[in-house]
């Protein structure tokens, strides 16, 4: 039978075909809210049984970007100056909040934007530069604040361990959020920082239900892979915290306080969440993705989700949009202090070290100190 769920309207060529996509998180690829002509999936009536399900296959493009170091001034994200190493996310998250920043590319928020990726290749060079200036003052730059800094294609590309190294080499605080276990590749990098209180780790832990994990997430590391990374992690000096972002009334909220137990376990010291947030073209990816993976729980998830956003799919108001409001909203938001407290991830973030700031010197400068003379 049809499950439109499950298809992606492909247009080529004048005709319209439907196809199951495998390994996705999105089920629909419809188009930006910036282009001139809108598509959208439908049945036309062609279907006669199910088609084999297919691959749809990643593309990854440079891009040419002038400056590495973006800035906001959201008083609730926690850092005002990020790193975003990848445009597009491969893992494929169906409640992503980057996902809308894919249609100013002229890209669908849907498919396009976790199989059609770019990257920034020129990151190391462009930090490098920006770090020299010297009218630069030092501030927490954060890592991977709008896509994940370690998706797979990270694994070859070696964007973020290339940002890392230089961070390092000016001896530059920084943060990293992550749901990828390839962070532990950088275990010699980070391992270092930490030793001068130069980095902190954020592990974003959404589910201990595998199958929970897959469906929302569908590339990113298993749970039980990220509950390593924060094991190694914080075995080798390095202070992670658990983010379990987002908590979903109706769908994951029952785990948080299994989440933040097992990441205490795993050496943790902190632990932050986020309400579930679903701006501009995510909310029709969302309601979709639940109507074909969870249709005997959507109904009531979308309820609860308008509860906590004021009978809103979302309100994006300052102070209350990472939170919501509410009953369940507070009662969510009291659960969640207890267990911090009971399990002891209530140390705080620290402050990370930003005096031990210093331009290292360009090759020839140390000679010049000595003269030409003999």
């Amino acid at each position: 039978m049809f499950s439109p769920g499950r298809y992606v309207r492909r247009v080529s060529t004048g005709f319209t075909s439907q196809i199951p996509v495998r390994g996705r998180g999105a089920r629909s690829n419809t188009s930006g809210r910036y282009e001139s002509q809108a598509r959208e999936a439908f049945d036309d009536g062609w279907t006669l049984e199910d088609p084999e399900p297919q691959q749809l296959q990643t593309s990854v493009q440079p891009e040419a970007a002038r400056v590495i170091i973006s800035h906001n001034d959201s008083p609730d994200v926690g850092f005002s100056a990020s790193i975003n190493p990848y445009r597009g996310c491969e893992h494929g998250c169906i409640y992503c909040y980057a996902r809308p920043a894919h249609a100013y590319m002229g890209l669908s928020p849907g498919l396009d934007f976790e199989s059609k990726l770019f990257f920034k290749p020129q990151a190391a060079k462009l930090l490098e530069a920006e770090l020299s200036k010297p009218r630069y003052r030092p501030q927490l730059i954060h890592i991977g604040g709008n896509t994940d800094p370690y998706q797979p294609q990270e694994r070859t590309l070696r964007i973020t361990r290339g940002v890392i190294e230089v961070l390092l080499r000016f001896r530059h605080a920084f943060s990293v959020i992550t749901k990828s276990a390839l962070i532990v590749r950088d275990l010699d990098l980070l391992a270092e920082a930490a030793k001068d209180d130069l980095v902190r780790v954020a592990i974003s832990i959404t589910s201990l239900d595998r199958r929970l994990a897959r469906s929302m997430e569908p590339r990113a590391a298993t749970p039980e892979k990220r509950i390593d990374a924060v094991r190694r992690l914080t075995a080798a000096g390095v202070p992670v915290t658990v983010m379990f972002a987002p908590c979903i009334p109706g769908l994951n909220d029952h785990e948080m306080e299994a989440v933040l137990e097992r990441a205490a376990q795993a050496g943790a010291s902190g632990a932050g969440y986020v309400a579930l947030r679903l701006p501009l073209e995510i909310k029709d990816l969302f309601r979709e993705w639940l109507e074909s993976d969870h249709p005997d729980r959507a109904r009531r998830v979308m309820s609860l989700v308008r509860q906590i956003r004021g009978g809103k799919d979302y309100d994006a108001e300052w102070g209350s949009r990472m939170k919501g409001q509410g009953p369940i909203a507070d009662l969510m938001a009291k659960r969640f202090a207890a267990a911090k407290k009971r399990y002891g991830l209530d140390q705080g973030w620290g402050e990370l070290d930003l005096g031990k700031f210093r331009v290292p010197p360009k090759p020839g400068d140390q000679m010049d100190l000595f003269g030409s003379g003999g």
